[in-house]
């Protein structure tokens, strides 16, 4: 019994390709140098503590935990500048952001609330008067 003809091999040629079936490549990859590739060690932020406590800070302490987060990312801002390319300036751009956010919220739910209240003192139903 004879092999299939798409199995066959005819004096070292490589098999046919079987419709429907990938054919195995070998693939090497390279490494190209972009621009100046020196390893350069960078020192650690705050970044991602910022941004913890600045995302926390609109569903737990508002203001309580994002004035800590803002300058805490303001310094993890201040090293990144430094150095460009670091790996931890967009999360600490990021933290400054949402904490500006939130803290700008508080400060709204704060005045919403003072003029509220004052609503209700200077309504005579309501002062029981």
């Amino acid at each position: 019994m004879q092999p299939a003809p798409e199995q066959q091999q005819i004096m070292g040629q490589p098999q046919p390709q079987v419709i429907g079936q990938p054919q195995p490549t070998m693939q090497q990859g390279y490494a190209i140098p972009v621009g100046n590739m020196q390893a350069m060690a960078v020192p650690t932020t705050t970044a991602l503590v910022a941004l913890i406590l600045a995302c926390l800070s609109f569903v737990t302490c508002g203001a309580l935990m994002s004035v800590p987060a803002l300058f805490m990312a303001n310094n993890a801002l201040k090293i990144t500048n430094q150095y460009p390319g670091h790996p931890d300036a967009g999360m600490a751009s990021a933290a400054r952001i949402v904490s500006i956010i939130s803290i700008v919220l508080t400060v709204l739910a704060l005045l919403f609330y003072g003029v509220l209240f004052a609503v209700m003192l200077s309504d005579p139903a309501m002062s029981g008067v």
